[in-house]
C-alpha cells in the first residue's frame, strides 16, 4: 500500500495542530455516505478553529449573608452546589495540602505500600524513568504481599491512562505496566482511554507526536483504600522533582474515595483494555471509541458516567436529610464539604464548566479570587466573567522560562511564545477596560523548575483566609473545557486550620511571582514572531 504511506510521510512533514480541523473535515466528507448507510456519522472535531462559545448563562446571586453558615454548616454562599453535584461532608482535619513534588511522590509510595483493598491511579501517562519504576515496584510489592496473605488476593490495582500519550514510543506507559499485568492478571487492570474525536482519516494522518492535541484522558486521581490525592500532576519524574503543581490529600474519606473509584472504573469500562501481550481490546458490549458510531459511543459513555454522578448526589442528599433528623451527629468535626466536578465535553458532560461559571458569576465586588493556570488560555466565557464581574482577581501563570514547552524542538518550541501573545492580549484588554486595579496578572519564576499548578482560591468579604478552593486537572482553557476528560474538587471549609493551609499554599506560589506590567512585554525575551501571532488564533483551542 504505497499510496497511503506516501500521504502519511507528506503529512508528517507539514502537519501542525492548525490544520487538524482541515483533516477532520476531509475525513467527515470522505466517510459521510458510508456512515449514513451504517446509520452513523463521523463527528467533526469540536471545537474547530474559530469556535463559538455561548455567553455564560445568567445566574441570580444567592440571597443571605455572604459568609453566613447555614444550619447544616455549609456556607449559604455555596449551598447551591449541593443541588447540582454530589456533596460529601468530611472533617477538615482529614485534609492535608501537599506543597512539593517530593511530598506528592513520597505520599503515593507510602500509601501504595500499605494499601489493603484497592489502588486506583488515573493520569495522562506514566513516565519511563527510575522514579516511575520505583512507583511500579511499590505496586508489585503490595500485590505480592496481598497474594501471599490471602488466597483471594484482596488487593486490586486499576490504572487509567490516555491511549495516545501512554502508547507513544517503543518504551512507554504500557511497557512499564506489562510485567505487573502478566504476573497479577486477576488483580491488575490497565485501561487506555481513546478520544472518539480521533478517528477515520484524521487518525490515519495525524503523527503520533501530535495526535494527543485532539483530546486526552486528563484526570489526575491517586487513590489508596479510603484515602485519595487529587492533583494536576502526572506520573512522571519531573512531577516528582522540579515541576510545581498542586496536590491535596484526603485521608480516610471513604465516600469521596468510593465516588472517584467508581468514576475511574466507569471511564475504564469505556476504554481500551491492555492485555498481557500488549494488545488492546474493548470490553464485551462496549462501543468502540474510534471504530464504532461516534454518537453511540458518546451517548453510552455519558449515560454510564452520569449515573455515577447522579447516584452519588441522590445518596448524599438522603444522608444529609437523615443526619438532620439525628441531632449532633459529628457536626463539630464535619466542617468541610467536598464537591466533585467532572468535565467531559466530548461526551456531552459539562458539570465543571457550569459550576465554575456560576462561581465566577457570583464573585461579588468584595470577594477576591486567586486563579492559577500553568497554561493561561482562558475560554471566552471565562474571560468575559473575569472582566465583567466585580471581584478582584489575581491571576498566576507561567513565565516563559518555566513553561513546560520552553526549549522544546520544532513547532512545540513556539508554544511559550503563543502563551506570551495570549497573555499580552489579555493584559491589553484589562487596560482598555480600565480594570488594572481589579484584575492583576502575575508570572511564576523559579530557576530550573517548570510550573503546572492550576485551580483557584476564593476569599469572601472580610475574610483573610480562603473558604473555597478548586483543585484538580482543569486549566480553565479551551482544551480543558472542550477536548479532554477532566475532574477536580471544590472544597468549601469552615475549618480554620484547613483555611490556613490553603492560604499558605496560595501565598507560597505567589511569592515566587512578579506582577505583569507594560514593561514586561518590552523585554527582549517577550518578543513574539509575526507567524506565531498569526497562527495562535487558529491553534489556541488545541492547547
Amino acid at each position: 500500500m504505497a499510496a497511503p504511506m506516501t500521504w502519511r510521510r507528506l503529512v508528517h512533514s507539514v502537519y501542525s495542530p492548525a490544520i487538524a480541523g482541515v483533516f477532520s473535515r476531509i475525513s467527515d466528507r470522505f466517510f459521510r455516505a458510508q456512515d449514513r448507510r451504517r446509520g452513523s456519522a463521523v463527528l467533526l472535531l469540536a471545537p474547530l478553529l474559530a469556535e463559538t462559545e455561548p455567553a455564560p448563562r445568567h445566574v441570580s446571586r444567592p440571597t443571605g449573608s455572604a459568609g453566613a453558615p447555614g444550619s447544616d454548616g455549609l456556607c449559604t454562599h455555596f449551598r447551591w452546589m449541593a443541588e447540582q453535584v454530589p456533596a460529601f461532608r468530611v472533617p477538615g482535619a482529614h485534609i492535608k495540602v501537599l506543597t512539593s513534588p517530593d511530598q506528592f511522590y513520597q505520599a503515593m509510595k507510602a500509601r501504595i505500600r500499605t494499601a489493603q483493598r484497592r489502588v486506583v491511579m488515573a493520569s495522562l501517562y506514566l513516565g519511563t524513568g527510575q522514579l516511575e519504576q520505583e512507583l511500579v515496584d511499590c505496586m508489585e510489592e503490595a500485590l505480592q504481599r496481598s497474594k501471599e496473605r490471602s488466597r483471594s488476593s484482596d488487593l486490586k490495582v486499576s490504572v487509567l491512562l490516555d491511549y495516545t500519550r501512554g502508547s507513544r514510543g517503543q518504551i512507554n506507559s504500557r511497557t512499564m505496566l506489562l510485567p505487573l499485568l502478566r504476573r497479577f492478571t486477576s488483580q491488575m487492570r490497565v485501561s487506555l482511554y481513546h478520544t472518539p474525536d480521533l478517528r477515520g482519516l484524521l487518525r490515519l494522518l495525524v503523527p503520533q507526536r501530535f495526535n494527543e492535541t485532539i483530546g486526552v484522558q486528563h484526570i489526575k486521581v491517586y487513590l489508596f483504600d479510603d484515602s485519595i490525592i487529587i492533583s494536576g500532576a502526572n506520573l512522571s519524574d519531573s512531577y516528582f522533582t522540579n515541576r510545581q503543581d498542586r496536590y491535596v490529600l484526603l485521608e480516610n474519606c471513604r465516600e469521596v474515595a468510593d465516588f472517584f473509584s467508581d468514576l475511574v472504573e466507569v471511564v475504564g469500562d469505556i476504554s481500551l483494555q491492555l492485555q498481557p501481550d500488549n494488545s488492546v481490546t474493548m470490553q464485551e458490549g462496549m462501543v468502540h471509541p474510534y471504530k464504532g458510531n461516534r454518537e453511540d459511543f458518546s451517548a453510552a459513555a455519558r449515560k454510564r458516567i452520569m449515573q455515577v454522578v447522579s447516584s452519588a448526589r441522590v445518596r448524599q442528599q438522603l444522608l444529609r436529610h437523615r443526619s438532620k433528623e439525628e441531632e449532633g451527629l459529628g457536626e463539630g468535626e464535619e466542617d468541610t464539604w467536598v464537591f466533585p466536578l467532572v468535565q467531559m465535553r466530548p461526551l456531552g458532560i459539562r458539570v465543571d464548566e457550569q459550576v465554575t461559571q456560576r462561581l465566577l458569576t457570583d464573585a461579588g465586588p468584595d470577594s477576591t479570587v486567586y486563579l492559577t493556570s500553568g497554561y493561561f488560555n482562558l475560554t471566552r466565557a471565562y474571560m468575559r466573567l473575569v472582566l465583567g464581574t466585580g471581584a478582584s482577581y489575581r491571576i498566576l501563570t507561567a513565565s516563559p522560562e518555566v513553561n513546560g514547552f520552553f526549549g522544546a524542538k520544532g513547532v512545540a518550541g513556539a508554544i511559550p511564545a503563543a502563551y506570551i501573545h495570549i497573555a499580552r492580549q489579555f493584559y491589553n484588554r484589562v487596560c482598555q477596560l480600565g480594570q488594572q486595579e481589579r484584575v492583576h496578572l502575575h508570572e511564576y519564576h523559579r530557576p530550573q523548575w517548570t510550573f503546572h499548578a492550576k485551580g483557584l482560591w476564593y476569599y469572601l468579604q472580610g475574610q483573610h483566609r480562603p473558604c473555597l478552593t478548586l483543585i484538580g486537572s482543569p486549566n480553565f482553557g479551551y482544551r480543558s473545557v472542550h477536548r479532554d476528560l477532566e475532574a477536580q474538587i471544590a472544597i468549601v471549609t469552615e475549618n480554620e486550620a484547613l483555611q490556613s493551609q490553603l492560604q499558605e499554599e496560595q501565598e507560597m506560589l505567589y511569592r515566587r511571582s512578579s506582577e505583569v506590567s507594560d514593561s514586561t512585554f518590552q523585554q527582549p525575551d517577550r518578543y513574539v514572531k509575526l507567524w506565531v501571532k498569526l497562527v495562535t488564533p487558529l491553534i489556541k483551542n488545541f492547547f
